[in-house]
């Protein structure tokens, strides 16, 4: 508890002249279709990140000298239905702060105006989607201290690496015997399960790498398949990771899959070669770009200037999204605080096509965590878009694209710490490799 205490002071620090009173809800259960049968809860970051623990329906309280926490008291039917709960008490010790009956938190907050950040799943009172004007102090102090961190904070990272690590070598071993992409899916989320984790977010396992955020798992695998594993684990603490491997559903890459898929890979490395202080993340989007770019013009899908057809945004047709964000306590750290927490002071989202999807272009900073993750996609919907494929125009050579209809989708994904001389791969154990993947494979 003492690295949420010393959070909690950094947070007042952050607010400088700004120390006026602010309330972090925990949130509420979201009920799948009536009240008993709920999601699993999970306690809004901001509150995890200053409290370590998930406590439904809490609130801390900050009244402009003090923290308090607000929190449910046991009853009868919590021994009942969940099992005997700590007192109030036992959690004022627990957690070294202060704890007062939930139910005297409404003439506390009736009081003044208390700053909020936005809860997803709350009671009517507390609930908010969007930062107000008067909470955006609070929120830019927020985004201050969580945007790196601390050691309590990496060593949680590290873990959900480490389990990570577990799901995808186990799924590549998986995929011999595996029928589905289910069968795939599930020995990923097992080998979690193993370590009395969860994922970080709904996996992404499938044939349809075309389809950025596929959720399904019911297709068959088949001789040709490329797989597509976007999953990661997120540890007790509720910190995430975020990883993507790609891999043959049935043998070995084809000479056109592992063409691409080195293209993929190479852009991938320059990336994250680039990574250091004082870098800003959109040049390393591009750097990835203009590899991307420079390994396609190779294999003859484009004709033309490298550095014209990035300019263009003609690389954005097969690489449509960002190169990756922030990682923390959820897997797009702080998105729920929008551009506000994804975009340093000055600098605002591109309007052309790809660009303008980029989550984070942040100068980055030790202790950031980020992910980076090109990818190569045939998506239709882009491809018969003239709209779309206008950029390229002529440059794009269709013919020679027509020999790679083996390949739907291919992205590559780590978790990077930023350092005070460079980066750390969190999951560079991860097979990634050609022949590492092949060799994970057959294992």
């Amino acid at each position: 508890m003492q690295a949420h205490a010393i959070r909690r002071q950094k947070l007042v620090e952050a607010l400088g002249s700004e120390n006026r009173p602010f309330v972090l809800f925990a949130g509420e259960s979201a009920p799948k279709n009536y009240r008993d049968n709920v999601h699993a809860f999970r306690a809004s970051s901001h509150f995890l990140y200053l409290v370590g623990q998930a406590l439904e329906g809490a609130a801390l309280v900050y009244d402009g000298s003090e923290f308090t926490l607000y929190a449910a008291e046991p009853t009868v039917a919590d021994a009942l239905w969940h099992g005997a709960q700590p007192s109030l008490e036992e959690r004022e010790k627990e957690l070294n702060l202060p704890v007062r009956p939930l139910r005297t938190l409404e003439n506390k907050l009736a009081e003044r105006h208390f700053m909020t950040l936005p809860v997803m799943h709350s009671g009517a009172a507390q609930s908010t989607r969007e930062v107000h004007e008067r909470s955006l102090p609070l929120a830019k102090a927020m985004v201050a201290i969580r945007s790196t961190h601390d050691a309590t904070a990496l060593k949680h990272l590290r873990l959900a690496a480490e389990a990570t690590h577990a799901a995808h070598v186990a799924g590549m071993r998986a995929t011999r015997s595996a029928s589905h992409e289910f069968e795939v899916c599930a020995a990923m989320e097992y080998a979690l399960k193993k370590r009395a984790m969860g994922t970080a977010y709904h996996p992404i396992v499938t044939t349809r790498g075309d389809v950025l955020h596929n959720h399904e798992h019911h297709r068959a695998l088949r001789p040709g398949d490329l797989l597509l594993a976007d999953v990661g684990a997120e540890e007790p603490g509720g910190f995430a990771g975020d990883v993507t491997r790609t891999w043959p559903a049935r043998g070995g890459f084809s000479a056109s899959q592992a063409a691409l898929y080195d293209v993929v890979l190479h852009a991938q490395q320059r990336a994250i070669a680039k990574c250091a202080p004082g870098v800003r993340y959109r040049d390393i989007h591009l750097e990835a770009a203009r590899a991307l770019t420079e390994g396609l013009v190779a294999l003859g899908i484009f004709e033309g200037d490298v550095d014209n057809l990035v300019a263009d945004g003609a690389h954005a047709i097969f690489f449509p999204h960002g190169i990756g964000h922030l990682l923390g306590l959820d897997v797009h750290d702080m998105e729920d605080l929008g551009d506000l927490a994804g975009y340093d002071e000055g600098l605002e989202r591109s309007a052309q096509f790809g660009l303008s999807y980029l989550r984070l272009d942040r100068i980055l900073k030790p202790g950031m965590v980020v992910t980076i993750e090109p990818g190569f996609y045939q998506v239709a919907a882009i491809l018969s878009s003239a709209d779309r494929c206008a950029v390229a125009g002529d440059r794009l050579r269709r013919d020679v694209l027509a020999q790679f209809s083996d390949v739907r989708g291919i992205r590559i994904e780590d978790d990077i710490l930023i350092t005070e001389t460079g980066f750390e791969n969190l999951s560079a154990a991860i097979p990634k490799t050609r022949e590492e993947v092949e060799a994970t494979l057959a294992s």
